[in-house]
């Protein structure tokens, strides 16, 4: 199995175009495509066999196609472990050339014998073949590309598993269009929808064997070990021990799990549920179509939309409303209402997939990565196993019920009842992952969405650093120098290594900066040109100091950032505070503070500790209180960052208070470094 991908969507139109202009690769992914749609034109058309073989009875129909669903799913989860093994002792490109010869001779006999066992013991050898033609492809990527080029080659083999899908419904749609004119030709046995679907099917594996039998570029060795050669119970027990420590990667394995369940619902219904509402063959392509086309859309455009909203709120969130429309999937009895909600369905489904796994891959330490990816793979597996055959035999089991209320008559099916459920369990499931797992649980999500529309959040839900990042603010004469020397000598006694900082001033341009800035002698600056200097200032000192030296790991103390110039230039120079926080956050690349602790004085006492004023000291006491108005406005906009603490009380108190918030930090960071 190849490294999991952090950002599974769509690679950038150059890097695509740059990978596929590897003539090797090419043929390669031509291969992966048109096997991928014979797999989900397959998927399609046994399903709608299924249900043509039970006669019209509802409840046989329902347990036929779980049984389609169990027997393409059983194979992954018990040979998936050792398939990966034997195919590594076989040259590659033969027995990708068997297994396709194979397949296509599977699926070209399911519709000509034309009953249910054969149809399942064809899909328990289709799916058993497939299982060695992937690891040799996978085995195959990595000798066609550069390294430089994998994971652009990665991504757009994800676009060929993940992007026909909709393109073998919309053939499945237009075979159901096209199947009466067909029967007038052949024998309605072998013309059906089903069967046309898996003689086209069958030829696609036949001239993927022909792309791949012209390939030669592909080596002879054996390939690399794969995560597919572990057993799946070592796997699943060695990314316990670790998912069970953390309660941020538990509720995102516990989301995620929802994310396919109300995906797999969809899927698992979607003919039956087709069928209570009087459509067709046709009508399922469509609504299959939607479900993956919803996805795609999640995948690719769902991170540039809510780019605003940090991933642990957004995973939660886009993962119960994508079960609200499940359950509203459920009660519509419009087939034209069913395919927008479908598709609105699969969207935030998308959106919920591919932020699980950006997760996975930021917030999982690199040397367990591996297993808690192969863990999470394995669950996933089995999750789909029970979603897809369960859901199928619970809707049979419930049957057809009409509901009759005084001239009104309502019929809903066991497919309807069963997504209902199904949505209202993944409500539930993202409901509490996002308990679980939001960053700041004392600020309602509804804050977060006004913030996002105002361009506020960015600096909120910034990039994550090994370090710890303390900064400090407050108004002129609180005493932040002096509470900034403490902290650094208390953690630097119990063994950290700590960098002091400032701004302006923290490196030698800051230190040129400082001077135009601050002193008297400047004169007048006009208040934007001062909000950028700040920003200049602030610019070089995270990329030169900060930074490298959180990568490091290492506990950074900054007197004053970017909230100063929220608080300095926006307030007190009465700019909009958002404009300035939003260059600051360019600045920075929203590389925001651990946590930022405000020394909160008022500004007439602060003012009056002064002996001498620079350049904004010297500004009027009206300047100054806005100043102080502004630090205490933020805190409350995000209190799980911010720490006030009350300037007048003595040095000794303010530093204990600090110590103490500060040790909440550092405890969270040695047990995490326990973890590893």
């Amino acid at each position: 199995m190849s490294k999991p991908l952090p950002y599974p969507g769509a690679p950038a139109q150059s890097d695509t175009r740059s990978v596929l202009a590897i003539p090797a690769f090419r043929k390669l992914w031509n291969s992966m495509a048109f096997s991928s749609f014979g797999d989900w034109l397959g998927l399609l058309a046994t399903t709608a066999l299924a249900q043509e073989l039970s006669g019209g009875n509802y409840q046989k129909a329902n347990f036929a196609i779980a049984g389609v669903f169990i027997v393409r799913l059983l194979p992954a989860v018990f040979l998936g472990p050792i398939a990966g093994v034997i195919a590594d002792r076989f040259d590659r490109r033969r027995l990708m050339i068997v297994t396709d010869i194979l397949r296509f001779a599977l699926y070209l006999s399911i519709p000509l014998v034309g009953n249910y066992l054969w149809l399942y013991t064809a899909t328990v050898l289709v799916e058993a073949v497939t299982l060695f033609w992937s690891p040799a492809k996978e085995a195959s990527v990595p000798n066609l590309v550069p390294k430089s080029k994998l994971e652009s080659a990665n991504q757009v083999s994800l676009l060929a598993a993940y992007g026909t899908a909709p393109i073998a419904a919309l053939m499945f749609s237009l075979l159901a269009l096209l199947s009466t004119a067909i029967t007038n030709v052949l024998p309605s046995r072998f013309a059906s929808t089903a069967s046309i679907a898996l003689y086209i099917d069958a030829v696609s594996f036949l001239y993927t064997a022909f792309i791949v039998f012209g390939l030669k570029e592909i080596p002879k060795g054996r390939a690399d070990k794969k995560a597919e050669s572990e057993n799946i119970g070592k796997s699943l027990m060695e990314g316990f021990k670790f998912v069970s420590g953390s309660k941020i990667i538990r509720g995102l394995i516990f989301g995620m799990l929802g994310a396919f369940f109300a995906a797999g619902a969809v899927i698992g219904l979607a003919r039956t549920f087709v069928g209570d509402l009087q459509a067709g063959d046709a009508a399922y392509g469509v609504l299959f179509a939607s479900v993956f086309t919803g996805l795609a859309l999640g995948i690719s455009f769902g991170p540039k939309v809510f780019s605003q909203f940090s991933r642990r709120r957004l995973f939660g969130a886009a993962l119960a409303i994508s079960s609200f429309f499940l359950v509203l999937l459920a009660v519509v009895t419009n087939l034209v209402l069913a395919i927008l909600i479908t598709v609105l369905l699969g969207a935030f489904a998308g959106i919920s997939w591919v932020t699980g796994f950006t997760m996975l891959g930021l917030e999982v330490e690199d040397d367990v990565r591996g297993r808690t990816f192969a863990f999470v793979q394995s669950l996933i597996r089995i999750s789909l196993v029970g979603v897809l055959a369960v859901s199928p035999i619970i809707a049979a089991g419930i049957g057809k019920h009409t509901f009759k209320f005084s001239t009104l008559q309502v019929t809903y099916n066991g497919a309807a009842f069963t997504m209902f459920f199904a949505g209202i369990i993944g409500m539930v499931v993202g409901i509490v992952s996002y308990r679980q797992m939001r960053d700041r649980p004392t600020v309602s999500l509804w804050s977060d969405i006004l913030a996002a529309f105002r361009g506020d959040l960015g600096g909120i839900t910034g990039v994550t650093h090994a370090g710890i990042f303390i900064s400090f603010e407050g108004g002129e004469g609180a005493g932040k120098s002096t509470q900034t020397k403490l902290l650094k000598e208390y953690l630097e006694s119990i063994g950290e290594t700590v960098i002091l900082t400032r701004e302006p001033g923290g490196t030698p341009l800051g230190n040129q900066l400082r001077q135009i800035l601050l002193a008297n002698e400047t004169g007048v600056i006009s208040p934007r040109s001062e909000a950028l200097i700040y920003a200049a200032d602030r610019a070089h000192h995270v990329f030169s100091l900060i930074k490298p030296a959180l990568e490091r790991g290492e506990v950074v103390i900054t007197d004053r950032y970017l909230d100063s110039s929220i608080a300095y230039q926006g307030a007190g120079r009465v700019l909009e505070p958002a404009e300035v926080a939003r260059i600051s956050r360019w600045a920075t690349e929203s590389l925001v503070p651990t946590v930022t602790i405000i020394v909160d004085l008022p500004a007439e006492i602060g003012l009056a500790r002064l002996q001498s004023r620079d350049r904004l000291e010297a500004e009027p006491l009206a300047f100054h209180d806005r100043v102080r108005q502004e630090f205490l406005s933020l805190a409350n906009t995000d209190p799980e960052r911010y720490f006030v603490v009350d300037g007048t009380q003595s040095v000794e108190v303010i530093h204990e208070a600090i110590i103490e918030r500060v040790s909440q930090i550092a405890l969270l960071k040695i047990n995490k470094a326990k973890k590893k």
